[in-house]
């Protein structure tokens, strides 16, 4: 929590300056107007630990993994008949990462002032999302608080589970492509110049890859500025672009009709969908609420569109898998399943049955795919180092010819 510097007339009529830490200036106006002090001036003030946690808040940040161990040990203790301040005070003695473990200090000691835990966790969307906080409300309301936090404690697990798998699949390709790329950069700075001056000196006439390597070489030589600032402005153009609401529509327009990559990521809004209103209608959370809240979980445009829509035709009376029904965007799978779950009454099981589906599916896709990349990047490396080499050894071999 913050420090305020305080300035009173207290009782004795004597001026008083210290330094109090509370959640806002009311707060202080409110423990100084108790002691019947006259308040002259208050005004925040930095500590060394604010500092500290400003530094750190810019670098750090709360992983999927950290959230898993919180709602799942923050359960356990909540079945143990832990009052929640007690148990709050618990997780963050022993939480190693420092952002999270202020962040949880701050909410056991808005819990222990009075607030609820779905309003002390609100105070902090930077860790605690709209999806949490109506799960949590939903527990508190319905006095569930545990099986609440349980559901929360499997959906960032399952959530871990997937990002750990493409972070699986992405990391080979990335080391191998980025290694590719240094060391075709230092060939072309450092190899490739001093092997010019030596087919200078030899003369006659270079084989066309030879004389494309050449261009390229002495275009990294001398003008390596603007390909930095090429590459920034096209990252700062990019960026600046999907800011716009049309070119993020376009980008993910764009993205789902990708041969491999689109078909994942379709399957992954799904899995996100499906799970987050199973879960929310599960806890009670009103249809309406729900899709509002999982439209924010969903990543993609265009199914924030057809969320949107959804939520406009079950607002008029309509059925929530109306829009679906019409959409070339979902697979047909997936609203004639929400039909029968909304006839049967069991809407959050068969959105439930919908996301471990499909969540198979990401999963068979992102094994498919390690084990395709490895071939093609392998492919890919030959083809590259096979040009460059037949490049290199081309007019070696057309000079020991000539004698």
């Amino acid at each position: 929590m913050p420090f305020f510097k305080y300035q009173i007339i207290n009782k004795d009529y004597d001026k008083e300056v210290g330094t109090l830490e509370a959640l806002d200036e009311k707060q202080v106006e409110q423990v100084l107007g108790g002691r019947g002090a006259q308040i002259i001036s208050i005004k925040q003030v930095w500590s060394l630990e604010q500092a500290r946690l400003a530094v750190m808040s810019i670098f750090g940040h709360v992983s999927t993994i950290d959230l898993v161990l919180f709602f799942r040990q923050f359960t356990v203790l909540i079945e143990a008949n832990i009052n929640l301040s007690e148990a709050l005070k618990i997780l963050s003695d022993q939480t190693e990462a420092y952002v999270f473990r202020h962040v949880i200090g701050e909410i056991s000691k808005e819990v222990d002032s009075g607030d609820r835990l779905s309003e002390s966790m609100g105070k902090h969307p930077e860790v605690f999302g709209e999806f949490h906080i109506s799960v949590i409300r939903s527990g508190e309301s319905s006095g569930k608080l545990d099986e609440a936090l349980g559901y929360l404690a499997d959906e960032e697990e399952r959530n871990y589970e997937i990002v750990k798998k493409l972070r699986g699949a992405m990391t080979y390709p990335i080391i191998v492509m980025a290694a590719l790329i240094i060391v075709g950069v230092l060939m072309m700075v450092l190899v490739v110049p001093k092997l010019v001056n030596i087919f200078n000196e030899v003369g006659g006439e270079l084989p066309i890859m030879t004389r494309i390597l050449i261009a390229t070489s002495n275009f990294f030589v001398n003008y390596w500025w603007f390909l930095l600032i090429a590459l920034a402005g096209l990252i700062i153009t990019l960026r600046l672009y999907l800011k716009l609401p049309f070119g993020k529509r376009q980008f993910d327009f764009l993205v789902l009709r990708l041969p491999v990559a689109g078909s994942l990521i379709k399957k992954l809004s799904i899995v996100r969908f499906a799970r987050s209103l199973s879960t929310l209608l599960a806890g009670g959370v009103t249809i309406t609420n729900s899709l509002k809240i999982a439209k924010g979980i969903v990543g993609n445009t265009l199914f924030k569109d057809l969320i949107n829509d959804t939520i406009i035709e079950v607002e008029k009376g309509n059925s929530i898998s109306s829009v679906f029904l019409n959409s070339p965007t979902v697979p047909v799978m997936v609203p004639r399943m929400m039909v029968v779950g909304e006839k049967t009454g069991k809407l959050d099981f068969v959105l439930q049955k919908i996301a471990d589906f499909y969540g198979s599916e990401v999963q068979n896709m992102l094994d498919n795919l390690l084990v395709l990349l490895e071939p093609i990047i392998m492919i890919f490396m030959g083809i590259a180092v096979g040009v460059m080499a037949a490049a290199i050894i081309l007019p070696m071999y057309n000079l020991t010819t000539q004698f």
